[in-house]
């Protein structure tokens, strides 16, 4: 466990002891991972929208059980049962709420009276500001190098933007994996680095082996931006899924669709219904195809494919592209250590000003 630490607004909003924050990424982030994270005294976050409402409780408890230390829930909150969600955050004592899209003002509100620590992701200045001034606690802005759903602008760009236009803590992500990056986004002005890679790439991760190999033998050209998986920009490993669907015509893409979007229903007893609502509302006023609204409402079949059953031939693995940089599997508290031994360095290297 390491020494070294480097106090910032975000280590003293939430309560770690290290400016690192590991993303909530949908079948990755259980509770393993979410508890070795934080007990390496980084923040970890448990993604619960590949998760029933039983299945969130559950997992909440069970990082209760592993550690003492603080963590997080993701959630959507325009998912049709986030109302359940939130009262499990609260009911269980979970000290962050995350959010992959902008909470109401509302639920800000309930969630800050209840004492958790609000963190909704953004990926641009009026995103930030307007969730600022609704009293938002932090945010998370991820640049175009993250992975998943991701935007065109690249974090050295964006969050200087964001540091400027809010009075509260900003998270970096996109493109981050050792000290010296968590040095740069310092000198940046954020108050700390989010990783969902990174932390993907650890012993403490339950992705099969088989899936993280593909990913250490990636190299920065093989991490991709594609529209092909569910109509919105997508960043991920390019594997021969990837170029199927990219070539499918559009009565393949919606018979794939549907095919997918069963599973789901079948997994979450999500009803098709909600399904198209969910999907709808990440439409996000984009021109997108009824296969691609399907898909957006099903995307996480595609992921579980690969990040749960092991089929790298089957489903998509969602890359930052800082994947072609890295090459170990090192535990959580390695990891956490190396990277704030790695910043200690790097900062004591600085020329000296006079």
């Amino acid at each position: 466990m390491s020494d070294i630490t480097i106090a910032t607004p975000l280590t003293e909003l939430v309560g770690v002891r290290h400016p690192l924050v590991q993303t909530g990424m949908g079948w990755v982030a259980g509770p393993r991972l979410v508890s070795a994270t934080a007990a390496a005294g980084a923040l970890g976050i448990l993604a619960s929208a590949t998760m029933t409402v039983e299945q969130l409780r559950s997992a909440v408890r069970e990082v209760k059980s592993r550690t003492d230390a603080p963590f997080g829930v993701n959630l959507r909150a325009d998912a049709g049962d986030a109302a359940e969600r939130v009262r499990i955050i609260i009911d269980e004592g979970v000290r962050v709420a995350s959010f992959a899209l902008a909470p109401s003002r509302e639920l800000i509100a309930r969630l800050k009276d209840a004492g958790v620590v609000v963190i909704p992701s953004i990926g641009a200045k009026r995103h930030a500001e307007k969730v600022a001034s609704w009293g938002a606690d932090a945010v998370l802005v991820q640049g175009g190098e993250g992975g998943g759903h991701t935007g065109s602008v690249a974090t050295t760009v964006l969050l200087p933007q964001i540091v400027d236009a809010v009075d509260i803590p900003v998270i970096a992500a996109g493109g981050f994996r050792d000290g010296r990056g968590l040095v740069a986004a310092l000198a940046h002005g954020a108050a700390g680095v989010a990783m969902g890679t990174r932390f993907l790439l650890t012993s403490d991760s339950t992705v099969p082996d088989a899936v993280k190999a593909r990913y250490l033998a990636a190299t920065v050209q093989d991490v991709t931006v594609t529209t092909a998986v569910d109509g919105l920009p997508h960043r991920m490993l390019r594997t021969e899924l990837v170029d199927a669907l990219e070539r499918s015509g559009r009565a393949a893409s919606l018979l794939r669709a549907v095919r997918h979007a069963a599973a789901f229903r079948r997994e979450t007893d999500m009803s098709w219904a909600r399904m198209v609502r969910d999907g709808l509302a990440m439409k996000h006023g984009k021109d997108m195809t009824w296969s691609q609204i399907l898909l957006a409402a099903n995307t996480p079949m595609l992921l579980k494919a690969s990040m749960v059953e092991g089929r790298t031939d089957l489903g998509v693995m969602a890359s930052g592209q800082v994947a072609g940089l890295i090459d170990d599997l090192p535990s959580c508290a390695e990891l956490v250590d190396r990277i704030m031994a790695e910043a200690r360095a790097t900062l004591a290297s600085l020329p000296r000003v006079s």
